[in-house]
């Protein structure tokens, strides 16, 4: 087994995850439906003879000389996908190569990332010199923020000391990530026939908490996210035209900075609203790394930049510090006829492996 692992050069293990990537775009393996792409990962590690644990449609392994002695670093990128968008020309299930790119569902979100870090974890898996110790873990549901991801299975990790999330981010340092916090808000009023006076109209309420929405800004700022953004993304009031409702209800789509928790968002906008308002969660709260992090200093002396990152994902629940940094270009996630370029998936692998031999090894 030693033997074959230590084949495992960059170039040999980029084919390789460039293959397994290609399989995993063309099953389907849309939130809460990953056990087939979990299977394909799990039989990838097997071949690769590195032995792994499976839980609902999450797969995690650890390195071969795991001593429980040291401190533990987690690899965690997603297997799962959105559902494609009616813009597609390509299919979204064919994996094809054009013009230096891969094509294909997933593939960029976070399809390059994930097999990076599967690339990655097995250059370091047979390495007796290492003074942390790695634990991959390739998990489900991350689209949908669900219950049976990444969260589920952290109790089995025991003790971890930083993540690397796979995410793409163009390989540079995303330090802060906004967390996510929705909120169904009802509007009351009182009932009446249109052609009559009514000065308590639920749709005239809504509208006044919807400009206040609108209007307010949370005074603290962050340096790395900027300010909280609170956008409204539906409305829903009233079936007859000449019927006034009793209700109207509308959500809001807050992006929390790490200077506050959705807790205290939560109850900011509620004291300041009339409406009823339901949080649908408190848990996807904002995340953050020291610049001061080792590896965060890593890459930045690689040439590498940190930013805030505006949008979600595995950070907001795992409750330790963690980096999202990955091959590809966030925009494209969720795009019409998804792609990544070949070179990204290259120097993905060979950046991940750059930034963490300043830190991994004894000597």
């Amino acid at each position: 087994m030693e033997q074959k692992l230590q084949l495992n050069t960059v170039d040999t293990l980029y084919i390789e995850v460039l293959e397994l990537l290609k399989a995993l775009i063309k099953t389907q393996s849309f939130s809460r439906e990953e056990d087939k792409t979990a299977e394909i990962i799990g039989n990838f590690l097997a071949d690769k003879g590195v032995k792994y644990k499976r839980e609902q449609n999450n797969i995690w392994a650890k390195n071969l000389y795991f001593d429980e002695s040291k401190p533990t670093i987690l690899f965690n990128s997603h297997h799962d996908t959105v559902k494609p968008n009616q813009s597609y020309i390509n299919d979204p299930f064919d994996a094809f190569e054009k013009d230096g790119k891969l094509f294909g569902l997933g593939s960029n979100d976070a399809g390059g990332a994930l097999v990076s870090l599967i690339a990655t974890f097995l250059y370091f898996y047979n390495r007796q010199d290492l003074k942390y110790n790695i634990i991959l873990s390739a998990t489900a549901e991350e689209e949908i923020s669900g219950q049976n991801g990444v969260a589920s299975i952290l109790h089995h990790f025991g003790e971890l000391d930083f993540a690397i999330v796979g995410e793409p981010t163009e390989m540079q340092l995303a330090i802060a990530e906004k967390g996510l916090l929705v909120l169904d808000c009802t509007a009351k009023g009182t009932p009446s026939h249109a052609a009559h006076p009514n000065d308590d109209n639920a749709i005239l309420n809504a509208i006044d908490d919807i400009q206040w929405v609108r209007n307010y800004e949370f005074p603290k700022i962050s340096p790395w996210l900027g300010k909280v953004k609170m956008t409204t993304t539906v409305i829903n009031a009233g079936q007859l035209h000449n019927v006034v409702p009793d209700s109207c209800q509308f959500t809001i789509d807050c992006r929390v900075t790490d200077q506050y928790s959705n807790k205290e968002v939560y109850e900011i906008i509620q004291a300041h609203l009339k409406s009823e308002v339901k949080p649908r969660s408190l848990r996807l709260n904002s995340s953050s790394i020291s610049e001061e992090h080792p590896v965060v200093k890593a890459g930045l002396a690689l040439g590498r930049t940190c930013y805030g990152s505006p949008t979600s994902s595995d950070q907001a629940v795992i409750p330790f510090p963690s980096l999202k940094l990955g091959p590809g270009l966030s925009t494209r996630s969720h795009s019409a006829d998804e792609f990544i370029y070949l070179d990204e998936i290259k120097e993905g692998i060979e950046l991940y492996i750059k930034i963490l031999e300043q830190i991994i090894y004894y000597i």
